[in-house]
């Protein structure tokens, strides 16, 4: 029988203790009162301030002090010593515009200059086009084992270009070069390349090529993998077939990657420097010597230090001017394109 109460009140389950019910507390649930913010924002805390110019600079002086000794400080040096006979012993003299007079009129260095071009002209688009056919066949879903073409292919680009050069100057040698001794097993003799006048440049080219486009490969490839599949899709759908839809679409949206490796293609032929003194040394009979082979001809070799600094001089005014144009050009283009 239940314990009765007083007054015939019988104790209730929360009186016994069985149960407990939640204490209410409104005041303590409601949110406090909080003014609105000022027009210029609250006030952040000083671990969430952004950094003022000051801390800013402060941050830069180290780079800016490598950056002015080891790049702005001797870019200034060449530029002064540019108009100088400098030759880095004895007395200095000042011979005024002599040394880029020479550069526009001394039949070598056309001669090299003519080099240049022929490498540039031989190298870029054999370097660009490949790189583009590779991106194109690695970024296509149905070809297999994709992630080793994509290392197999940039792996050439990490080995430095002089031992590349050595690598290959044994591959071509006509006496112990496996290369030719491939070749030999099927009637073909290669002969000795790199002494020939014809095809000492076309070799150097390739192995350029061969170090390069590894890197021009994987830009491409960035740039095929932003294109939208959709614009694809779309174009199946019309009836598109692979050129149409590759000039139509790849083609333009690929613009400012064409842009960028172009730049880059014809930089590092204008530089052209390890495989060819690592072949050739310039030869044969000048067939492969190049404004930077005549660069370090005269600033290590003859002792000419005013006249190799001129030569640097034009050859970076030239490679800017080259690469303004191809940026004007593509900017063009793709301002018509959209």
């Amino acid at each position: 029988m239940p314990r009765r109460c007083q007054a015939g009140h019988y104790p209730s389950l929360k009186e016994k203790g069985l149960i407990r019910m939640p204490s209410l507390s409104i005041k303590r649930n409601r949110p406090k009162y909080r003014p609105p913010a000022p027009l210029g924002g609250r006030p952040r805390s000083p671990r969430q301030r952004p950094p003022t110019s000051r801390t800013v600079l402060l941050a830069l002086v180290p780079a800016l002090v490598i950056l002015g000794a080891f790049v702005a400080w001797p870019m200034v040096s060449a530029l002064k010593m540019s108009f100088t006979d400098a030759s880095g012993f004895g007395e200095v003299s000042w011979v005024g515009l002599d040394n880029y007079v020479r550069v526009f009129t001394d039949p070598k260095i056309l001669t090299a200059v003519v080099n240049t071009l022929i490498y540039t002209l031989l190298f870029t688009p054999t370097a660009v086009g490949s790189a583009l056919l590779l991106a194109l066949l690695v970024n296509n879903s149905k070809v297999f084992f994709r992630s080793f073409f994509r290392t197999a292919l940039f792996v050439p680009f990490m080995v430095s270009l002089a031992v590349g050069a050595f690598a290959w100057s044994y591959l071509l040698d006509p006496h112990v070069g496996l290369l030719n001794y491939w070749l030999s097993e099927t009637g073909v003799q290669l002969g000795n390349v790199l002494q020939d006048p014809t095809l000492a440049m076309p070799t150097v080219v390739l192995v350029g090529v061969w170090k390069n486009f590894g890197f021009y490969f994987v830009i491409f490839l960035a740039g095929l993998q932003d294109i939208p599949q959709t614009l694809y899709e779309a174009a199946r759908m019309d009836g598109a077939g692979v050129w149409r839809t590759f000039r139509s679409i790849t083609v333009p949206m690929l613009s400012k990657t064409f842009a960028l490796v172009l730049i880059f293609a014809m930089i590092a032929a204008l530089q052209t420097f390890d495989q060819i003194y690592v072949m050739t040394r310039g030869g044969p009979y000048g067939h492969t010597q190049t404004v930077v082979m005549e660069i370090y001809d005269a600033g290590f070799g003859r002792l000419e230090l005013g006249f190799a600094s001129a030569l640097s001089y034009v050859l970076l005014l030239a490679t800017l001017v080259l690469s303004l144009v191809q940026f004007g050009f593509f900017g063009r283009r793709e301002k018509d394109l959209s």
